[in-house]
């Protein structure tokens, strides 16, 4: 269990490297573990995509972070859809080594972009996520990177106004309080586990999903990846 201390009031700018590192320790020995025919299994979270285009993806937008490759429309559907064309030719190998180089590489670049590129980090873990349900692993969506994730949600709703929610989480302790309590709204209220919250943050589908309560709030509204 953690507690309500470790998700702070205020951006921790090594969060989201410590997100990244976390992940890509638990993440790196499953992928090179599986056979190249799951790389090919469609991820239901990203319709579309297999989750060899899903890594290419999640890759591919790690090394814009390091190198700095931010032109007009990066990280719009057709940036991705190009970052994934582009790796059409790569072994499932070579992919999984650009993800590890960025997921080692990305966190000082977003430590120091001030907060804007903190997204970026928590995206990844969620598409880790994504990767463990397609597989049907354990873990999905919680696993060892949770309380930091919760933490980098806490502070990415805060900063972007979101909607207020207080979540009494099976997982911590005390409730953890996301999105932006301005008083012009009162907060809404979650029930139940971190895993479900996560899905429903990141517009991920619910089926096989924990049980819970949400009051006061629709889902659509806590989306905060759109689509």
């Amino acid at each position: 269990m953690t507690t309500s201390a470790d998700v702070h009031d205020v951006r921790d700018p090594e969060l989201p490297g410590r997100l990244l590192t976390i992940e890509r320790d638990a993440l790196l020995p499953l992928l090179r573990s599986r056979p190249d025919a799951d790389f090919a299994l469609p991820v239901a979270a990203c319709p579309g995509w297999s989750v060899r285009d899903m890594l290419a993806h999640c890759s591919a937008a790690l090394i814009r972070v390091v190198e700095n490759r931010f032109e007009k429309g990066v990280f719009s559907p057709e940036c991705n859809d190009r970052d994934i064309a582009e790796r059409a030719d790569w072994t499932n190998d070579r992919i999984v080594g650009e993800l590890e180089r960025g997921m080692t590489e990305a966190g000082p670049v977003i430590a120091r972009a001030g907060g804007v590129l903190d997204a970026v980090a928590l995206g990844e873990w969620v598409h880790a996520g994504d990767a463990r349900t397609t597989f049907g692993t354990p873990g999905a969506y919680a696993g060892s990177g949770l309380p930091e994730a919760l933490a980098l949600l806490a502070t990415i709703t805060r900063e972007r106004g979101h909607v207020p929610l207080h979540a009494d989480l099976d997982d911590l302790d005390e409730p953890l309080k996301l999105g932006e309590a301005s008083g012009a709204r009162p907060p809404g209220r979650y029930i139940g586990d971190a895993a479900t919250l996560v899905r429903l943050y990141a517009g991920r589908p619910l089926d096989g999903a924990a049980g819970y309560e949400l009051a006061g709030v629709e889902p659509a509204e806590l989306n905060i990846f759109g689509g």
